[in-house]
Formats: structure tokens, C-alpha cells, sequence
């Protein structure tokens, strides 16, 4: 197994935001970017977005679709789910994006022997202002979760 920055790269890694749709999966490919099919990567939210929190699109918030398409990842495809909705819940490293997830990252694990750990990263859907200042906070979200993905997981 490949040695990152803290030691083995674990074997399966879970995001996970609260609608899965912006920083979960901005996550999810960054990592696989990364390390290919090394590790197995996935992400969840806690729950579906309501019909007026998706704006008719059913996939990836297309801000991050954009920010993300700018580094060559594709998140077109994305569906988000919940983490009622996960094939298999055992990750040996779960990483919790917001105070939310990380409450039932806890609960998920309880009795088990996986990690958890907790990166509070802004939301980006919070930021108000012109379509360019919009993306420029999806930009830096994206950043920040590439930079302390790097740091994690090594180069």
C-alpha cells in the first residue's frame, strides 16, 4: 500500500457534507484524482435537497460542475446521495465536511475501527453577489479541499 504524509493510504474513504452536491463531491474527485483507484472513494450528504434547494438539477451544484471542470474533473455525472443510500458503509476514513456529518459519521461508526476526521469547510452556496464573486468561492472552496487533500494523502 502507497505511504502518504500521515502513513498507509486507507483502503476506502467517505466525504460527507449535508445535500452532497457541492463540497462532498468537489472532495470525492479531487482525492480520486489523486491516488486513481488506489483507494476506494466515495461521498454521501445527510439528506436529498428539497425541491427548491436543487434548482431543478438533480446532480452536482453546476457552480461546482464548473470550478471543478476547470481542473479537468468531471462532476456532470455526480447523483448525490444520502448516507442511507451508501452500497457499503465500511470506510476506514470518513471525513466530515460540516458540524452535521460529523455527528452522523459518529453514529455510523460507533463500534467500528474507523477513522474520523473533521475539515469544517465554508459553503460556498452561502456566498452572495455577482455570478464571477460566486464562482471565485467555489474556487476557493475547491482549493482549500485540493490543499488539505494533498496535505492528508501525500502527492
Amino acid at each position: 500500500m502507497s505511504e502518504g504524509p500521515t502513513g498507509r493510504l486507507p483502503d476506502a474513504v467517505l466525504f460527507a457534507c449535508n445535500l452532497n452536491r457541492v463540497r462532498s463531491p468537489m472532495a470525492e474527485a479531487l482525492l480520486k484524482r489523486l491516488v486513481g483507484d488506489r483507494v476506494f472513494v466515495d461521498s454521501c450528504g445527510l439528506r436529498a435537497a428539497a425541491a427548491d434547494e436543487d434548482e431543478g438539477q438533480p446532480g452536482a451544484d453546476p457552480l461546482a460542475v464548473e470550478v471543478m471542470g476547470e481542473l479537468g474533473c468531471d462532476l456532470s455525472a455526480h447523483r448525490p446521495k444520502t448516507f442511507d443510500e451508501l452500497e457499503d458503509d465500511s470506510f476506514d476514513l470518513i471525513i466530515s465536511l460540516t458540524p452535521e456529518a460529523q455527528h452522523r459519521a459518529v453514529e455510523m461508526t460507533r463500534g467500528r475501527a474507523s477513522e474520523i476526521e473533521y475539515w469544517p469547510i465554508f459553503d460556498p452556496t452561502l456566498s452572495e453577489g455577482s455570478r464571477e464573486a460566486r464562482l471565485e468561492a467555489y474556487r476557493h472552496v475547491r482549493d482549500v479541499l485540493a490543499a488539505r487533500i494533498a496535505e492528508r494523502f501525500g502527492r
